[in-house]
């Protein structure tokens, strides 16, 4: 009896030694499988993390945002293009309005050069001549002066070149004479009582003439008036006095060097 028991107990201490062992085992491989599924990205086991799917709130309300979205930007487009058709538009306006004015410049410029080439030159500048003289209708000569029409007049007794009696004339807001009248002719022939004196006439290069000179005036007017008899034909630089015995002028070389007196008008 007692040697039954004696196995028996040694089977069962075999016995919970194996099963020891056997658990033993089962935890280490349950260690090794935990080591091996946290390295891998956590446990693979049936029990997962519920997910979590969006609602159809979010989704309505991404919606919506897109939307206005959309509706801001077709709005935004259709400004700028509405804009855009209108600077267009101005701009046309603009540019047509700038070729009518260029054309109307153009046409005017050339009505203008044509009615200069009718209208004769003595013509323009005794007109210019006398609005000149027409601005000073009311105005007193000097003390020294003497008015004659609407200019007034004085004689310098002093002898000078053509060029300073010019400059003195200048110096007193006038300049040489201009006869551009019989009448006013027949004052400054009185004025210098036979005494030569230097006046506002001179030759200018005119390549146009033959002779390659002209006569003129200080006021770049030319010698029209036929009071004066058998103006000579110049063929170089001249300067002018009055007046000989006939009633014309003489005229003498520009640099040459003459001295006389001279009348101012202003």
């Amino acid at each position: 009896m007692s040697s039954e028991k004696k196995v028996r107990f040694n089977r069962r201490v075999k016995n919970n030694g194996e099963k020891r062992e056997t658990e033993e085992h089962i935890y280490d491989n349950a260690e090794y499988l935990d080591d091996v599924q946290s390295r891998e990205g956590g446990p693979h086991t049936n029990h997962h993390l519920p997910v979590q799917r969006p609602s159809s709130k979010s989704f309505r309300g991404a919606a919506l945002c897109l939307g206005v979205l959309c509706l801001l930007m077709t709005a935004g487009i259709i400004i700028l293009f509405t804009l855009y058709v209108f600077v267009t538009a101005e701009k046309e306006q603009l540019q047509n309005r700038f070729n009518n004015l260029n054309n109307s410049y153009s046409e005017l410029q050339t009505d203008m050069k044509q009615l200069k080439d009718q209208t004769p030159e003595p013509t323009i500048n005794r007109t210019q001549h006398e609005e000149k003289k027409l601005n000073i209708t009311t105005k007193e000569c000097s003390e020294g002066w003497t008015k004659f029409g609407c200019s007034c007049y004085r004689k310098y007794t002093e002898k000078k070149t053509w060029s300073q009696s010019r400059a003195d004339c200048e110096e007193n807001r006038s300049d040489l004479v201009m006869i551009n009248s019989k009448e006013e002719q027949e004052f400054v022939t009185n004025m210098i009582q036979n005494e030569e004196s230097w006046i506002g006439l001179r030759t200018v290069e005119d390549k146009k003439l033959s002779t390659g000179y002209k006569w003129e005036w200080v006021d770049n007017s030319s010698l029209s008036e036929t009071s004066w008899t058998e103006s000579p034909s110049p063929t170089d630089l001249y300067v002018a006095s009055c007046c000989d015995q006939r009633g014309s002028f003489k005229y003498y070389r520009y640099n040459g060097g003459d001295v006389r007196a001279w009348i101012c008008e202003k």
